[in-house]
């Protein structure tokens, strides 16, 4: 890994998200045919893409019960353990919906209630992901919304990956299709004859997912455009090399365009870390990609002090922070931008990926600065209710009539006169 002085610090966002000129018309070209023909264009994008013919996209109670023959027991209950912590943890960001009287008599409040319908998209290719569907399903089934539909493409022989099958029982989905890609956002969004339309669609995918979620939104709402995976480490002397390094590595496996940055006061720290990358990196399975992405945005930031450091991790904004200094807890405060915070050296960033309970699915791109992860909120909405009194009419209709005659809007200062007239 490069070592450079923190003056020459460079921003982690990428540009991959906006796509390329004949990404995108690929894009709108596929969507445009799921709105014009369906479930044909289904089959035909899912033929070219997936190599794999599907007269019926639907996932069968049967491919269920197979999927359960084709994992061990050790890995079920592992799923059920780390459902249930994450279901605990987006329990707690349940808000109830409130209402207060105020002295004159209106009444003024919030209602909550969960969409009607979700679309969580789950990646295929390279991978399965059962993470990626407890993350995505948990939360949207505790904010009580009533119908929650999973995509993934199929692999060649026309199945979906037992994992994620299982992981997606557990979760407590009921409605499974075999369509991935930009198709299958356009048909979450617009419906075929096969999937009905939803009317916010989650979850993480490739280029052609990413720019599809960009093109429907509006139509329906959507978690995020999420980039390719990022970490960052605070460090000092206390941490070893050793495990820092695999943290680092921990991320760069996933993408060629994933980010890995340690931040640290201590060159001694740097320099064995840069030692341990190298050589943890020649004994991974998943070697070629994690060497293009260290190759290419790992770096390791050499601070004065371990303030310097943190305000360098406000800047960058990270999708993952790890803080492994000697009083870790001290520094929570000081950091703004952050999509989560694992301190100590017990927290390795996988912990959350699968298990502790908080969602994974979190802002990348620098996008901490002002967007948080996935939770509860993001599968409700809010409506104001207000319940006027009669004497807040009498005390303000004619400040209100006013407003409305300064912004040019004559029947709306009628509306509320007319009221004070007839009283």
């Amino acid at each position: 890994m490069k070592i450079v002085n923190v003056n020459d610090l460079v921003s982690i966002k990428r540009s991959i998200e906006s796509g390329t000129t004949e990404q995108v018309a690929v894009v709108k070209k596929i969507i445009s045919d799921i709105r014009s023909t369906g479930d044909e264009a289904l089959r035909f994008y899912t033929e070219k893409f997936d190599r794999v013919r599907l007269e019926s996209f639907i996932v069968t109670e049967n491919e269920i019960n197979e999927a359960y023959g084709q994992v061990d027991s050790d890995f079920i209950s592992i799923v059920r353990e780390a459902a249930k912590n994450i279901r605990s943890f987006h329990e707690k960001q349940l808000r109830p919906s409130w209402m207060t009287t105020e002295e004159n008599g209106s009444i003024l409040g919030q209602k909550i209630t969960p969409l009607d319908s979700v679309g969580v998209y789950v990646p295929g290719g390279t991978a399965a992901y059962p993470s990626s569907v407890l993350m995505n399903v948990i939360p949207a089934k505790v904010a009580g919304v009533k119908r929650i539909v999973m995509v993934s493409p199929p692999e060649r022989e026309g199945k979906l990956p037992a994992a994620v099958l299982v992981a997606a029982k557990e979760a407590g989905v009921e409605e499974i299709y075999k369509v991935g890609g930009a198709q299958a956002i356009g048909a979450l969004a617009y419906g075929t004859e096969s999937i009905p339309p939803v009317d916010k669609i989650t979850g993480p995918g490739n280029i052609y997912v990413a720019l599809a979620k960009r093109e429907v939104f509006g139509d329906v709402d959507i978690d995020m455009i999420a980039g390719p995976s990022e970490i960052a480490i605070i460090a000092d002397d206390s941490a070893r090399a050793d495990e820092v390094a695999a943290d680092l590595l921990s991320q760069a496996e996933h993408d060629p365009r994933a980010c890995s940055v340690l931040v640290t006061p201590s060159m001694v720290l740097a320099e064995a870390v840069a030692v341990e990358v190298e050589k943890q990196l020649a004994l991974l399975p998943r070697k070629d990609i994690a060497s293009k992405s260290i190759a290419d945005f790992g770096v390791i930031y050499v601070t004065s002090s371990i303030e310097e450091a943190v305000e360098t991790v406000n800047q960058l904004a990270p999708e993952h922070l790890e803080i492994l200094t000697e009083n870790g807890m001290e520094l929570l405060g000081k950091i703004r931008h952050a999509g989560a915070i694992f301190i100590g050296r017990y927290s390795s960033e996988p912990v959350g990926d699968y298990f502790a309970g908080p969602n994974h699915v979190l802002p990348t791109n620098g996008t901490a600065r002002f967007s948080s992860p996935l939770n509860v909120d993001d599968f409700q909405k809010k409506s104001s209710v207000i319940i006027y009194s009669e004497k807040a009419l009498r005390d303000n209709g004619e400040k209100i009539a006013k407003f409305a005659r300064m912004e040019g809007l004559e029947a709306h200062a009628r509306a509320v006169e007319l009221r004070l007239k007839n009283q």
